[in-house]
């Protein structure tokens, strides 16, 4: 029997999605939690892998056991295992067909940034962080230019194992509640950094320090010394993947009810 959950997870104290040897990583986490609840091993396949202090507000994830359980027991038991910071939002049964990455249609992260004279506290580690003003009409400008499909060479992490640096950004909508800021970013596939990159020029560009126009030739450049620094993860969350409706699964879970202009 093969199954699917969505897992929402704070990802601050976690060096990524991925199983590591000696680092703990979300993706091990859950692993020992599905063991201790079935009482043999189970291997996992995501969506989509975060990095090192991105969030996930539904990362979905399959596997396949032999063990007939109902899903809300899979939920409420293997929940019982898992860390505070990670939990699993439902679950439920799918075809041998279904593949959490293979069949997702696009992907859905946003980025939430505090403007403040101030650094974060109480959002430490859960917004990243502007000390000078932003301008909505510059940041929304600069993003037109990356919509579409384009060679995302200049926004691309120098140990990315993407085959293509060919991306197609469907979505990236910029809005202002309060003092926050989110940005959310929808395509196809992204490249490693690829949107921590891409934050790190609107940010630029939204403080005054580079035109609007610029982002067009750092994306032409495909050079990524031309862009400006990598953002920090701290203000990143996964949203989770889209699939086609065949599938029935959910598109989001409470857990998203926790970002501004949700």
């Amino acid at each position: 029997m093969r199954l699917a959950l969505g897992l929402s997870y704070a990802g601050q104290y976690y060096h990524g999605w991925q199983s590591q040897a000696v680092l703990p990583t979300v993706q091990d986490a859950l692993e020992v939690g599905l063991e201790k609840f079935a009482g043999q091993r189970i291997g996992t396949l995501c969506a989509g892998r975060t990095d090192a202090g991105v969030h996930g507000l539904m990362q979905v994830v399959h596997f396949d056991t032999a063990i007939e359980r109902p899903p809300h027991a899979w939920m409420r038991g293997v929940n019982r295992f898992l860390p505070r910071d990670i939990s699993i939002q439902w679950v439920q049964p799918v075809p041998a067909s279904f593949h959490a990455r293979a069949c997702a249609l696009s992907r859905r992260y946003a980025y939430v940034v505090l403007e403040s004279p101030v650094r974060p506290s109480l959002e430490a580690k859960r917004v990243g962080w502007s000390l000078y003003p932003l301008s909505a009409q510059a940041m929304h400008s600069a993003t037109q230019a990356l919509l579409g499909e384009h060679d995302f060479s200049s926004f691309r992490a120098a140990q990315c194992q993407a085959l293509s640096p060919v991306k197609t950004l469907q979505r990236l909508e910029i809005q202002q509640v309060g003092k926050y800021w989110r940005f959310d970013f929808e395509a196809d596939a992204f490249l490693h950094h690829m949107i921590r990159n891409i934050m790190g020029c609107l940010i630029t560009i939204g403080q005054g320090q580079k035109p609007p126009e610029w982002i067009h030739q750092v994306l032409q450049a495909r050079n990524r010394v031309i862009a400006a620094p990598t953002f920090a993860p701290d203000g990143l969350y996964f949203l989770g993947p889209r699939y086609a409706a065949q599938w029935g699964l959910p598109e989001r879970t409470p857990a998203f009810d926790w970002l501004p202009g949700t």
